[in-house]
């Protein structure tokens, strides 16, 4: 597995600070994901959890869709993966998901979403609120991190009985 992460910076202003630690979790679970066949990506190995890698991909595409593009933009932008029907269908509708097509969704939402939010103040306001409040750019970016931190957390155990694969 390589590691082309970049580490966030130890000194930062504190916008550049969450926009690197961001894009080092994205990439974790890149990591996570790299060399793995697409049948060990929908492999659900640590029981009782249904979680697969590939599951974890597209939650967090829509995660990233959900909270840029509705939350802070007000975009009416449908989900890719569930539905009300299926509101876990991100994690549980993988039997016809291509892997590399999931990966690629994702890394292009990632990319649409960062110039959604580039050059915006982290105290910018979301459109829309949260729980009947207001959210900042600033509480979207650290919501972001705990998102990926908390699902690579889950990455690292999936991956570990994939494989054998440990560390970051």
């Amino acid at each position: 597995m390589t590691n082309d992460r970049v580490a966030p910076p130890l000194i930062a202003d504190e916008a550049a600070m969450l926009y690197a630690w961001l894009d080092w979790h994205r990439e974790t679970l890149a990591l996570k994901c790299t060399g793995l066949s697409r049948e060990q990506l929908v492999l659900r190995p640590v029981k009782p959890s249904g979680l697969s890698l590939l599951g974890l991909v597209r939650h967090m595409t829509e995660v990233e869709r959900h909270w840029f593009r509705n939350v802070l933009h007000d975009q009416e932008a449908p989900p890719f993966y569930y539905t009300e029907q299926e509101p876990d269908g991100d994690f549980d509708l993988l039997d016809s998901c291509p892997a590399e097509e999931a990966l690629a969704c994702w890394r292009a939402e990632v990319d649409d979403v960062r110039e959604l939010y580039a050059g915006l103040s982290l105290d910018t306001l979301g459109r829309r609120q949260r729980r009947g409040q207001d959210v900042s750019l600033r509480w979207i970016l650290v919501h972001m991190i705990e998102e990926y931190a908390r699902h690579n957390g889950h990455a690292d155990l999936i991956r570990e009985r994939v494989d054998g694969v440990t560390g970051e």
